[in-house]
């Protein structure tokens, strides 16, 4: 079989290096720059997926500046044969969705549209480090109009012309079967990267790099650049933390060092002593005429994904910002709320309780599991048919690889891991007017370090946000509302990707939000396979303590763990009373899941180590001298001063 394998890389700057410019937005001229790690992994599934067919080619794409050349090169110093690069000026200023088209735009050039002849398959890491979005790889494949899986682990070919994958999801894993041509999204979790080779090395200093301009695939500007893109960056700022300095513990041995931090524990947090900074001066709101683009757009739609039969509870968050929003909105503004599945009516009545003011309700057999093609087919048919203009996700595996496929059938740009949603207003010097009303959508971006703000100029106004962000509403057994039924037009090529296995338990996934205390571990605490930690939690558990235990994205990429228990940035956010970090350095990506705990302590045998700067308490010391103590003064009665959940 002539199969073509396609690794789509990109090169980021490292966080560290970013600096933010004088108009606010993010300068990376300066930065010094790497392959995407999660591409990395792509290269490498590329070069495993070879041996099983050692006459496969490998094509490596990127688009970017000529800057880009190096980790091209790169790419074929590891075994990869050609390389292509699309750079123009015109592309400049492209948010996710242009980039996406553009992409897919010089694929189809290169000869690789659904209807190929030959059989290949697209692989491209899960997201990338400065942008964090994972909308690529989807939007790729919907322009293309082929199948996708993401958050992908493993791949192999079964030999007839399908890819089986294993995707990861909340609380446990996929067997997939796809059909060539395909699009797969890897994780940092695959196997490792290999470093080139000296042959390679040679042969990628004489290679060729074929450089396309837009021009050259037949590419117009109507939808690409700063100006063609539906989304922009508004506003960039730098997030700080409030939380007050750490208190650290004193002691001669471990005993002393936790009985220290008892006391501290129970005498409470330094008050917090905030700098006076001088605000700067907003600028002045010119008098424009006021310009309402939404064409008789109204409402906000959000999904409701099913986890166990039941609604998951990142979709009853959603239900939270949507109604803000509908307030703000006014003018009797709907929540809609499509629910999806077999046998899945009765659920509604869950969201109704919830907020809900009416549920689409759309029923078949063969809807039972979420599947990429279906779902986001049905989504876009209801969005045609009812104009809602805005569509919220939930940022679960699920919805960050539907939000963006979505995004490409109704031309809308998508903003990603929301963690704030408002409605506001757009000063449009250029055209002199002020474009009100418009979602502002907030995200957390460049390692968690800065915050955007992301204007969509398409409607709906897409965003997913963050699971753990955003409280459930409170429940009313009395609310109701309107239950209507959709039909859709679905052909049977939406359902070639087949489902082999699904194997997801519960695995600590709803308990992470409900817990009160949540002891995480890292890299530090695997010495006893994290033993120490669920020690702590069982005696927690003992004394009627509602306790979980979690861990950091290195802990499951090193397989200590299963995803549904990571805390962080591309895990779980969550904001229990007290969190308990254990052997984890601080990365900012970590932090951003755990931040809005009350209280946070941090025990790391590292003086050094960041995570000090954003906890209340910390201990320095050895996490196999210093657990043991602490899990015999929780047998003794210290409940970090929470209350049993029952007597």
């Amino acid at each position: 079989m002539a199969l073509t394998i396609i690794s789509l890389i990109k090169q980021v700057p490292l966080p560290s290096e970013m600096k933010m410019g004088e108009d606010g937005l993010m300068d990376r001229t300066k930065a010094k720059s790497i392959i995407n790690i999660d591409c990395q992994f792509g290269l490498e599934a590329g070069l495993q997926l070879k041996k099983q067919y050692p006459d496969a080619k490998l094509i490596v794409c990127s688009m970017g500046p000529q800057s880009f050349e190096p980790s091209l090169r790169k790419a074929i110093s590891m075994g990869y044969d050609e390389a292509y690069l699309l750079s123009d000026r015109k592309l400049g200023g492209s948010d996710t969705y242009a980039t996406g088209l553009a992409i897919a735009t010089m694929l189809k050039h290169l000869g690789y549209t659904k209807d190929a002849k030959e059989p290949f398959i697209i692989l491209a890491g899960r997201q990338t480090s400065d942008g964090d979005t994972a909308h690529v790889p989807s939007q790729v494949a919907e322009n293309i109009g082929i199948p996708q899986a993401t958050f992908v682990e493993r791949i192999k070919a079964d030999g007839e012309g399908n890819i089986i994958a294993k995707r990861i999801i909340e609380g446990g894993y996929q067997m997939m079967k796809l059909p060539m041509p395909c699009t797969i999204s890897l994780t940092p979790t695959g196997i490792p990267p290999r470093k080139p080779s000296l042959s390679g090395a040679i042969k990628a200093r004489n290679a060729k790099i074929t450089v396309f301009g837009i021009d050259d695939i037949g590419l117009g500007t109507e939808k690409i650049g700063l100006s063609g893109s539906p989304t922009i960056v508004a506003h960039v700022e730098n997030i700080v933390s409030e939380r007050p300095p750490v208190i650290m513990s004193e002691g001669r041995n471990e005993s002393e060092l936790v009985d220290n931090m008892i006391d501290n524990f129970k005498k409470g947090t330094h008050a917090l002593t905030k700098k006076e900074t001088s605000e700067a001066k907003a600028a002045e709101t010119p008098d424009f005429p006021i310009q309402d683009n939404r064409n008789g757009a109204k409402g906000i739609l959000t999904w409701a994904e099913i986890t166990n039969g039941k609604i998951a509870r990142p979709s009853l968050e959603l239900l939270t910002p949507a109604r803000k929003l509908a307030n703000q909105l006014g003018n009797d503004t709907k929540i809609m709320t499509i629910l999806i599945g077999k046998n899945v009516r009765e659920l509604s009545k869950t969201l109704f309780e919830h907020g809900c003011d009416e549920v689409i309700l759309v029923e078949d057999d063969k809807l039972e599991e979420y599947l990429v093609l279906p779902f986001s087919s049905i989504i876009a048919q209801i969005i045609k048919d009812r104009n809602p203009e805005i569509a919220l996700f939930a940022a679960t595996t699920s919805g960050r690889e539907l939000a963006p496929r979505i995004g490409v059938k109704t031309g809308s740009g998508v903003t990603a891991d929301c963690t704030g949603l408002e409605i506001g207003e757009y000063v449009n010097r250029k055209n002199k007017v002020i474009n009100k009303p418009i979602l502002h959508s907030r995200r957390p971006t460049y390692g968690e370090s800065k915050l955007a703000t992301i204007l969509g100029f398409v409607y709906p106004q897409i965003s997913t946000a963050r699971p753990g962000t955003f409280e459930v509403p409170a429940r009313n057994e009395d609310q109701t509302g309107k239950l209507s039924t959709f039909k859709p037009n679905l052909t049977p090529d939406e359902f070639r990707v087949e489902i082999l296995q699904t194997v997801r338990g519960e695995g600590g996934l709803q308990n992470l939000f409900d817990a009160d205390i949540i002891v995480a571990g890292g890299r530090g605490a695997v010495g006893d396979n994290l033993g120490l930690i669920k020690q702590l939690v069982d005696a927690l558990k003992e004394k009627g303590i509602k306790a979980e235990w979690a861990c950091s994205r290195v802990v499951v990429d090193e397989g200590f763990s299963e995803y549904a228990r990571q805390i962080g940035q591309t895990g779980k956010t969550v904001r229990p009373k007290v969190y308990v970090a254990v052997g984890i350095s601080g990365a900012i990506q970590h932090i951003a899941g755990m931040k809005e705990a009350e209280k946070i302590v941090a025990i790391d045998h590292n003086a050094k180590s960041s995570v000090f700067h954003f906890a209340d308490f910390g201990i320095i010391g050895e996490y196999e001298d210093i657990l043991p103590e602490l899990i015999e003064k929780v047998k003794k009665g210290f409940t970090f001063g929470l209350e049993p959940a029952h007597k």
